[in-house]
This record gives structure tokens, C-alpha cells and sequence, in this order.
């Protein structure tokens, strides 16, 4: 809870709404994804949503299949 804690205090909370949430999924659907990629896709539309300018994975592959708006700010940590 410490960590959790701490990570809260210098990030922010990005949240879909519902209708967001449905667009993100029926595009990553169109996309061809599906299984445990749809929540790296979602976090994807996610960072989207709030500008980001970088996204940290060590999971490039999963975030490759969302498309080149997403895979410009994709960097391994």
C-alpha cells in the first residue's frame, strides 16, 4: 500500500468512460485484438486520452497491434 501510495502522489488516474470504453474496445476489436492484449490496448487508449508522450512496457509486442499512434510513445523502461 506504500508503493501504491507513493505512485499516487506524482501520477494521475486516466479513466474511460463508458462510451470510451466501447470505442476503444470495437476498435481494438477491428484491430484483430483480442486475449490479454485488450488491457495493453486499453491502457493504450488510456494514455491517448491523457496526452502521454511516453507509454513503459516491457511488453512492446502487445502495443504494437494498436496501431502507429501508439507505437511512437512506446519505450522499454
Amino acid at each position: 500500500m506504500l508503493f501504491i501510495g507513493s505512485i499516487l502522489e506524482r501520477l494521475s488516474v486516466v479513466a474511460l468512460t463508458g462510451d470510451e470504453y466501447a470505442e476503444a474496445l470495437a476498435a481494438s476489436a477491428s484491430l484483430g485484438i483480442v486475449g490479454g492484449s485488450i488491457y495493453d490496448a486499453m491502457l493504450a487508449h488510456c494514455a491517448i486520452k491523457a496526452q502521454a508522450k511516453a507509454i513503459y512496457s516491457w511488453n512492446n509486442r502487445h502495443y504494437a497491434q494498436c496501431g502507429p499512434e501508439v507505437t511512437r510513445r512506446v519505450r522499454t523502461p
